[in-house]
């Protein structure tokens, strides 16, 4: 899972550094999918990554209002912000949280309740399908997307992986 969330933090990063190339108007005109546009879906991205973790760990999360974070520079900034809580969770995840469960009360009055791997992994999705659609966009504009193969980012340690013989 942590090699996952590796995995989405360096696309994203890439994505970041695609955009440069792009000027503001194109990042932030209003496309068919998702939030709408470039920059609101990589906003959308950090901003929900960093909420579920706060809320899987009891801590006040509000999403963001993207009107306050509608450039790219700001956006990266609230990304290394959040990033930095974000990764000490990841890091410090362990087998035993997998099962721990997340009550949410919905408005209704119900309760759903999740494990919190189930959260995590949800999270993942999550910016997967948000990369997608990213891509789909970036080949509207006649550009080349980022990269979506986590093969060859050595993100696994071939070293610890015990040899078949």
């Amino acid at each position: 899972m942590k090699t996952l969330f590796q995995y989405n933090w360096m696309v994203r990063d890439e994505w970041y550094q695609w955009c440069e190339s792009v000027n503001e108007q194109e990042l932030l005109q209003p496309r068919t999918g998702g939030v709408g546009g470039i920059l609101k879906t990589l906003f959308h991205i950090a901003d929900v990554e960093w909420s579920w973790m706060m809320i899987l760990q009891g801590k006040p999360a509000g999403l963001e209002d993207f009107e306050e974070f509608n450039s790219l520079e700001k956006i990266r900034g609230l990304d290394a912000k959040y990033r930095q809580e974000v990764e000490v969770f990841v890091r410090e995840w362990e087998p035993s949280f997998e099962n721990r469960l997340l009550k949410l009360p919905e408005p209704d009055g119900t309760v759903e309740t999740h494990t919190w791997g189930e959260v995590m992994r949800h999270i993942i999705a999550h910016e997967i399908h948000h990369i997608g659609q990213l891509s789909v966009w970036s080949r509207e504009m006649g550009k080349k997307p980022v990269s979506a193969s986590l093969i060859g980012r050595s993100l696994v340690d071939k070293e610890r992986i015990p040899s078949e013989q």
